[in-house]
């Protein structure tokens, strides 16, 4: 019998109004030209993005573009630590975190003082992309307005000013004030200033505050001559604070982690070519590495394309990746790449997709599946005549190489403290990794036994532990190492649970 897979979807959530955008609500108040593309609000000031920015500012916002996965939500905070003098003048130092699914990614970007767009060359490798986002979406205004300057057309702009200017494509829309509206967002609620323009039937707005350095909210669209147009980016301010000392402190960069697990850099890949079980479309589907690591990312390209003819592609297709396991004869899913990004289901507007997955779990030879759900527009419910899914087998690789040590210390090793209890600070990487499931319980038991044996970390004398000691490590001790490599808790709370291990025999010192 040919294996069904079982989806539960846990919610599916209809936007009402989504599909087909409105222009604007009945309670927004709008400016006196909105359709007949005039602008102007009935509101004293001006404003540019940027104004009032300074050092300790603190933003958080959830924000997509249709650029990066088919506008796929991601966090994108941003802290202004200082200044720093770039070339001939000064800029601000922005350090950056972003959340994107599981994936923590912290960088830096410096941005102007005119307009807060980062300066090439000073953004991060591995940020690079969210900060295109950044620029094309809560900083695009400074396309139009920008702090004094001595340019033509430059400077802040009137809310009462008819038109800020032309978007540079195909009929010019104007870009101006059209309205005003109070909103509540996470971050609070704020009376905004609507600067917007109409293209192909619908209305862009970003939501303004006058002397705020950044938009709050916007929701714009992509013009299309027929049919639904996608979101082009969407966004909201979900928090706002001065603080002075840095917020990403206690985060651990994906990336960096991943370098203690031994994950493949330059790699062949695997193809896969074949039609669903339902024969409902083609899937193409290539990834790599061939042999993936656990802790590290697949690289995943797909492509779905019509099965009458393999040189057109689907179009607004609902999917997932899955890892799948097969009880009873059916196959059930025991992990999926949408749910990691916080999402039930994941969305192509093109057909193609080109993504990462970080692998998590047990190593071994697994069982994978793309699903299709459907097609149809992002908000609406796919059509399930497009049902199907294709099934293949991934060789999942263990965390880390077991033919080179993980937790050989740096030369010149650090000098323990004359103190009685004495961690080195580069031991918090170990402890997290092994907090996170990305060390296992030997592993890390191992590696810190080696370092007390050697003088790396002392302890308190303990009274050593006999027999076999303790067959499972408690939650609590665990617990601990992550507090401890966030620094949530001190040396001494983490000590306590090393001489536990010491002192119930799990670890043995010499």
């Amino acid at each position: 019998m040919r294996n069904t897979i079982f989806i539960v979807l846990l919610s599916v959530i209809l936007v009402g109004g989504s599909v087909v955008p409105a222009t604007f609500a009945d309670h927004v108040s709008a400016g006196s030209g909105i359709g007949a593309g005039l602008g102007g609000v009935d509101h004293p000031g001006s404003w540019y993005p940027g104004e009032n920015l300074k050092v300790g500012d603190y933003f958080k916002y959830k924000v997509c573009h249709a650029e990066y996965k088919d506008c796929t939500d991601f966090w994108f905070s941003m802290w202004i630590e200082k200044e720093v003098t770039s070339g001939p003048e000064d800029v601000l130092r922005v350090q950056v975190l972003v959340e994107d699914g599981n994936k923590v990614l912290k960088g830096h970007m410096d941005v102007g003082k005119v307009t807060p767009e980062y300066i090439g060359g000073t953004v991060s490798d591995n940020i690079l992309k969210y900060a295109s986002v950044y620029k094309n979406s809560i900083s695009w205004l400074s396309s139009f307005a920008t702090a004094e300057i001595d340019q033509p057309g430059k400077g802040p702009k009137a809310f009462s000013k008819v038109s800020w200017g032309k978007i540079a494509n195909i009929g010019g829309e104007q870009v101006s004030p059209i309205g005003m509206e109070t909103i509540t967002v996470p971050a609070g609620t704020y009376d905004t200033i609507l600067v917007g323009w109409k293209a192909g039937g619908v209305t862009s707005h970003i939501n303004v505050v006058d002397e705020f350095p950044l938009p709050v909210k916007a929701l714009t669209w992509v013009q299309v001559t027929e049919g639904n147009p996608p979101r082009e980016y969407e966004f909201s301010l979900h928090e706002y604070d001065n603080v002075s000392s840095n917020p990403f402190a206690g985060f651990i960069d994906t990336e960096e982690a991943k370098k203690g697990v031994g994950c493949i850099t330059n790699y062949d890949v695997v193809k896969i070519y074949e039609n669903t079980n339902t024969n409902s479309m083609v899937v193409d589907i290539i990834y790599g590495p061939e042999k993936p690591r656990i802790g590290c990312e697949i690289e995943w390209t797909i492509n779905f394309k019509k099965t009458f003819s393999t040189d057109l592609w689907e179009n607004q297709v609902h999917y997932d990746i899955l890892k799948v396991s097969v009880i009873d004869g059916q196959t059930v899913p025991i992990a999926s790449a949408a749910n990691d990004e916080g999402h039930d289901k994941l969305f192509s507007t093109s057909g193609q997709v080109h993504t990462y997955w970080l692998m998590q779990g047990d190593p071994g030879l697994q069982k994978f599946a793309v699903i299709v759900y459907g097609t149809g527009p992002v908000y609406s419910v796919p059509d399930p005549a497009k049902f199907g899914y294709v099934l293949f087998d991934v060789s999942l690789q263990n965390k880390q190489s077991q033919s080179t040590p993980s937790y050989t210390p740096p030369a010149p090793a650090p000098t323990p403290a004359e103190s009685e209890t004495s961690i080195p600070s580069w031991i918090k990487n170990n402890a997290g990794w092994w907090a996170d499931g990305m060390i296992d319980d030997s592993s890390f038991v191992s590696g810190i036994q080696w370092l007390i044996s050697n003088g790396i970390v002392n302890v308190p004398p303990t009274e050593q532990g006999t027999g076999a000691g303790a067959s499972v490590i408690p939650d609590w001790i665990k617990n601990n190492a992550g507090w401890w490599a966030s620094g949530q808790i001190p040396d001494s709370a983490f000590v306590s649970g090393l001489q536990w291990l010491i002192s119930n025999g799990v670890m043995a010192i010499s």
